[in-house]
Formats: C-alpha cells, sequence, structure tokens
C-alpha cells in the first residue's frame, strides 16, 4: 500500500490504532501488524457529527492502548483500523465494505450516530459480523431485523428521559410546568430523545406549544429561537447533536428567554459545551448513560487510564466507545475466536444473546433486537459542574427547579 494515499500514523498508532482517509488500496499487507486482531471502524471524524465522532475514537483509542498493555486478547495485540465515514450514510457503508473485503479485518466496531449505524450494520449482518454499536439509540434501530447488533449503552433514544419526565410529573400541580417546546434536527436519534419525553409529559398534561424539526446543517436559529421565546413556555427541549445546541441556546439568551426547565441531549456531555457557552450552561438538564463517579468495578480503571491518555475525564461518547470494546472483548475471551470466519463471528453473536456483560455504564444485557435492558441518568450543571441529579438513589445532588436564568 502506498503510504503517501492518506494514510496518517502519529499519536494514534501509540493507541494500537491506524487512521486512514482518502484513497484506499485492496492490497492491505504492508498495513499494520499481520498477527494482530485488526477491528475495523468507520467514524464521523469531519462533518455534521465530528465532534461527538472525535469522542468516540477517543475512547476506542483508549480501549485499545488498555487491552495491549494488559497483554491484548487471546494473546494478540489489537489493532484498529478507523476510516472517516464524512457523517455520511453512503460513505459509511462503503467503508464497512472496504473494511471487510479489502482490508478483511477480524472484528468491527460500530460508527457514531443513528444514521450510520443502520448503514452499517446492515453491511455486517450481509457478511456475518457482529455489530456493537456505541451510539445507535433510536427506536428505528431495533426494528430493522438485525441479527448481529447489540447496543453499548444502558438506554435506548426515547427512554433517556424517563427519570426526568417522572420527576416533572410529581411535583405538586402548582409547581408543575404548563407548557413546553420542542426544537430537534431532523435525526431518528435526536428525536427519539425530545420525543420520548415529549410523549410522556403531553400524557401528564403538559401542553406543546413549540414543535420544530430543523435540518442537521442548520446553523441559523433565529426563528426557531423567537418562536419558542414568544411561545413563554416553562420547558424547552433539544433533541440535539452538538453545534445544534450551543446555537439555539445563544439564540434564546439573545431574546431573553428564560424557561423554568432546559434539557438538551448529547451536547452537555461534549467538555467543549460548557466552554462554548461559559456560565450560561447553570442549570441545563441532559440524559447520560455515563458518569466518570460510577461505582461500577471497571470504571475506576478506565477514568484512570483515560485520565493519563488525555489529561481529562472521559465523557459519555468516550465511555460508550469502552463499552464496546469490552462488550466485544468479553465474547471473544469466552467463545476463544477473533477472527472473520462465519462460525466465529456466530458464535460471539449467540455468546452476547444469552449473557450479561459487566461495563463502565453498568451490567448489560439485550434483548433479541439489540436493544439494552437499562436507564439512562439525568445530569445537571449544578454551581458550574455536571452533577447526577436523577434517579434519587444515585443522585449526586438534587435536582434544580426552576432552573437559574441562563
Amino acid at each position: 500500500m502506498n503510504r503517501a494515499n492518506g494514510l496518517r500514523l502519529g499519536a494514534a498508532l501509540a493507541a494500537g490504532s491506524l487512521l486512514l482517509s482518502g484513497c484506499l488500496s485492496a492490497d492491505s499487507s504492508e498495513l499494520g501488524d499481520p498477527d494482530a486482531i485488526q477491528i475495523g471502524i468507520s467514524l464521523p471524524l469531519t462533518g455534521d457529527f465530528s465532534e461527538p465522532g472525535k469522542g468516540v475514537q477517543r475512547g476506542y483509542e483508549a480501549w485499545a492502548d488498555h487491552v495491549n498493555s494488559r497483554g491484548g486478547l487471546l494473546g494478540k495485540q489489537v489493532e484498529l483500523i478507523i476510516l472517516d465515514d464524512q457523517s455520511s450514510a453512503d460513505r459509511v457503508a462503503s467503508d464497512y465494505e472496504k473494511l471487510i473485503n479489502q482490508y478483511r479485518v477480524d472484528l468491527v466496531f460500530g460508527p457514531f450516530s443513528t444514521r450510520l449505524v443502520i448503514p452499517a450494520a446492515q453491511v455486517a449482518e450481509d457478511y456475518g459480523y457482529l455489530f456493537v454499536e456505541p451510539a445507535g439509540a433510536a427506536e428505528e434501530i431495533f426494528q430493522q431485523g438485525f441479527d448481529n447488533l447489540f447496543y453499548a449503552a444502558p438506554a435506548i433514544a426515547q427512554d433517556h428521559y424517563d427519570h426526568l419526565a417522572e420527576a416533572i410529573l410529581a411535583l405538586p400541580p402548582e409547581q408543575r410546568p404548563k407548557t413546553a417546546a420542542y426544537a430537534t434536527m431532523d435525526d431518528p436519534f435526536a428525536q427519539g430523545t425530545a420525543y420520548g419525553l415529549k410523549e410522556a409529559l403531553e400524557a401528564g398534561g403538559v401542553r406543546t406549544v413549540v414543535d420544530e424539526v430543523y435540518p442537521p446543517n442548520t446553523t441559523d436559529f433565529a426563528s426557531i429561537a423567537a418562536e419558542i421565546a414568544d411561545s413563554r413556555a416553562d420547558v424547552v427541549v433539544g433533541g440535539t447533536q452538538y453545534q445544534d445546541a450551543v446555537n439555539l441556546i445563544v439564540a434564546l439568551r439573545q431574546l431573553g428567554y428564560q424557561p423554568d426547565l432546559a434539557a438538551f441531549s448529547t451536547a452537555p456531555t461534549n467538555p467543549e459545551f460548557r466552554e462554548a457557552l461559559g456560565e450560561h450552561v447553570e442549570g441545563i438538564v441532559s440524559p447520560t448513560g455515563y458518569t466518570p463517579t460510577a461505582t461500577y468495578p471497571s470504571n475506576r480503571e478506565f477514568v484512570e487510564h483515560f485520565r493519563r491518555l488525555h489529561g481529562t475525564e472521559p465523557n459519555e461518547d468516550e465511555a460508550n466507545a469502552w463499552t464496546t470494546g469490552q462488550v466485544v472483548a468479553a465474547a471473544v475471551e469466552a467463545v476463544g475466536c477473533a477472527d472473520r470466519s462465519r462460525a466465529c463471528q456466530q458464535g460471539l453473536i449467540d455468546w452476547l444473546r444469552h449473557n450479561e456483560v459487566p461495563t463502565v455504564v453498568g451490567p448489560l444485557s439485550w434483548d433479541r433486537t439489540g436493544k439494552p435492558q437499562g436507564a439512562h441518568l439525568i445530569q445537571q450543571y449544578v454551581d458550574g459542574e455536571i452533577r447526577i441529579v436523577l434517579p434519587h438513589d444515585t443522585a449526586e445532588t438534587g435536582l434544580v427547579y426552576p432552573k437559574p436564568e441562563w
């Protein structure tokens, strides 16, 4: 393979990964260690989902570095081959075709975003590969009939806000919000989180006064913000990824809109969120499947290893990527194989169908569709720090309601 055709080696190589872009050759004989277990991954490192995509990359690389430092899997080193799908559903399918047919990887890990998971999972299933994914949580994923897919997180998108809905509807009638405004990206995951909460609140008598859906590439939120501000909704809910949440919040603040509750999916789990908004993050709520303070046995080891590599604590995207590695590794070690044969891949799939795996996000098990059987935590910025506030038995502090002005 001609290294000038886009093979970039650097810090990622130390973590057991090879990051590729540009033209790819069908000849992978020069790529990495032929005796290693090669894992193929496509991630949105550019485009609409690049911020969380890079977080997933960091999590995968940290997992590979940790595994290799402990002797690898089945006595072999792990090597990640990561392609940039540019946040394109067409490209992600092509990437997994290349990883399986040209690079002949032993295993695959999933990408970020429901939009990318579905076409990627279809390719993996066509070739009989186990497909564990860290960030495809929309209900429609689990309605596709995939036999090979497992979501490496506690709950699907529609269930992310369950604990928050219960807390809101448990408030005394005089304190309970009366109206809510929803603005969501046209994305199955983002809409799933927002509309899961919308369904629960409407059932409890909270009236919807705004319901807007915007394209993924939207940057100007002036009109949506104006509609929300004019509605004077008690609650604002954003079905968001990252930059769209930041832009919407800035637009709402500029109009002087002050809700009693502000909930945004995904964005608040990114460290860049606080950097972008400063003190104005105070009181913002979001669901999360992970906290660095969790007491699950492997979590302390994960946090310490990640901090040594990156100097920061891991966020949810990074944790879900690490969890993906944990889930696959558990199956590999139990079944005793990690190769591209149909027999090995089916053995890994069958083992996960019937077993629970301890992870940094808690013990995971799945139904026949690959849907996890857990619930998300609710976090909130309290006194400038992101804290778990729900459910009450795992809360670090209480839910602040109404929220402070932003």
